[in-house]
């Protein structure tokens, strides 16, 4: 895909949607008696384009690492040094996102876009699409030129094309990176036009002075993009990381093949604000998995028009929330498709 030709997003299917709300209505139980449930299963049926909707059998996630140079301002509680580490987690199977995936029966994989190292050590398929090594330090300078992003965009854009081809129904962008709630942070409060103190938050979990310290670095980064944040692009090439534009890619490239995204915390929701903006149309093929501790989500799914699945007060990043919330959206449509009509009991 050329980053700079903007196809528009087609919507859902409204046929399909009202069918799957009628078939709901006329079921052997009290009319909205599910709830979101019914909502939920229509989604899934305008999404497809068809009523009854088909079972999503094939759930991916597809995590993107990289690494933040506002991170080695002390903006986390844990060194930049977690990023390659955790990458091998997931690589080998073993990290948060692996366990709760193989509990749910999601698979996962992961692309190395800018982790400060390289990864000679496994599989190519991981550094396929690696941008650069970091992310400039977006207090005092750009985190990529526009040709970095543009890159980055059209690989998490492949990367899309590749999961829908083989089959995925639903996908969901994962993150791994230190310092990645402060990027996002600074992309919220640049695409909402809020303060900085109203969606920064603890990320790793740090303490008030490292919080106002955060706070202050991403005020800065924002002075210095300046006007340039009202394009996506330039947004991304000034407060942004190559990981965060390749999520834009893949969150709207999936959107614009017809297939569904469920968001994970605030990273993918500050990814999934500039993917509408980028492509509009994009967000009504999402929905958002969990809530997150951090407060720049709230706003950014406000903005979006979603609310959370479930709510467990989770802040792990790396798509696990969103994978929790998949049984609820295979629960929603079991409903629709198995639930017999009032009529055929009477």
């Amino acid at each position: 895909m050329n980053p700079s030709v903007r196809t528009p997003v087609q919507a859902p299917s409204n046929a399909a949607y009202a069918a799957a709300r009628a078939l709901s209505d006329g079921q052997a139980k009290p009319l909205g008696a599910l709830g979101e449930l019914e909502h939920l299963a229509a989604w899934v049926s305008s999404c497809q384009g068809v009523c009854p909707p088909r079972q999503l059998d094939d759930v991916r996630v597809v995590v993107f690492a990289g690494d933040h140079g506002i991170s080695a301002d002390g903006v986390s509680a844990y060194p930049a040094a977690i990023t390659p580490a955790m990458v091998y987690g997931i690589a080998g199977g073993h990290a948060g996102v692996s366990a709760l995936a193989a509990a749910n029966g999601v698979t996962v994989s992961i692309y190395d876009i800018a982790v400060a190292v390289d990864f000679p050590d496994l599989p190519a398929e991981i550094s396929r699409f690696k941008v650069r090594t970091s992310s400039g330090a977006i207090h005092l300078a750009d985190a990529l030129t526009r040709a970095e992003v543009e890159q980055a965009i059209a690989a998490g854009d492949t990367i899309a094309a590749e999961q829908v081809a083989a089959g995925a129904q639903l996908l969901i962008s994962g993150d791994l990176g230190i310092g990645n709630t402060t990027v996002a942070a600074a992309l919220i409060a640049a695409s909402l036009g809020v303060q900085p103190a109203a969606v920064t938050g603890r990320g790793t979990g740090i303490d008030e002075g490292t919080l106002a310290h955060k706070t202050t670095l991403i005020e800065a980064a924002l002075a210095r993009a300046g006007e340039r944040v009202a394009d996506p692009v330039e947004r991304l090439a000034a407060l942004g990381s190559a990981d965060f534009a390749a999520a834009v890619g893949f969150i709207s490239g999936a959107a614009r093949r017809g297939v569904p995204v469920l968001l994970d915390g605030v990273i993918a929701a500050a990814e999934a604000l500039v993917a509408e903006d980028y492509q509009p149309g994009t967000r009504a093929w999402l929905q958002a998995g969990h809530r997150s501790t951090e407060p720049g989500q709230a706003l950014a799914l406000d903005r979006l028009g979603l609310r959370p699945l479930v709510d467990l007060s989770m802040r792990l990043g790396e798509g696990s929330g969103a994978v929790l919330a998949v049984p609820v959206v295979r629960s929603a449509v079991a409903a629709l498709l198995g639930i017999a009509q009032l009529s055929d009991l009477a």
